[in-house]
């Protein structure tokens, strides 16, 4: 399956019962998805790739992904631009905006989640920072 901001699915599923689907990297979750993930009851679903996780989100196999490890613009520029055309909350974890094409290619930190989950992740996110 290929997703492009062009032509994204008109509606992201609807959230499967049960508890919230955290996605984190297989080797080196960040220490505040663990524990994010705890103050939310989430289940920690381990993928690979930033492109990977954004897309479980857009596709409904996961509701949020943070990341605080950095990255480059790179990682995420394509993924983010089809999570926010198909519906999705994208920002920093802080709540400010993505900003990509930068001088500094570094991305320190993303939030990518389904939009009804944005408050409460930011809220919890705005406490352990």
């Amino acid at each position: 399956m290929v997703l492009v901001a062009a032509t994204p699915p008109e509606l992201v599923p609807a959230k499967e019962v049960g508890p919230i689907r955290m996605v984190v990297s297989r080797t080196r979750p960040p220490e505040l998805a663990t524990v994010l993930a705890r103050r939310l009851e989430a289940e920690l679903v381990e993928m690979g790739s930033a492109g990977v996780k954004v897309m479980a989100v857009m596709r409904g196999q996961a509701d949020v992904y943070v990341h605080a490890g950095g990255q480059y613009e790179w990682d995420s520029a394509a993924p983010v631009a089809v999570a926010l055309a198909g519906g999705l909350h994208a920002s920093r974890i802080d709540g400010s905006p993505l900003r990509y094409n930068q001088a500094d290619v570094r991305l320190p930190d993303l939030l990518v989640c389904r939009p009804e989950l944005s408050d409460p992740v930011l809220t919890l996110l705005s406490d352990l920072l």
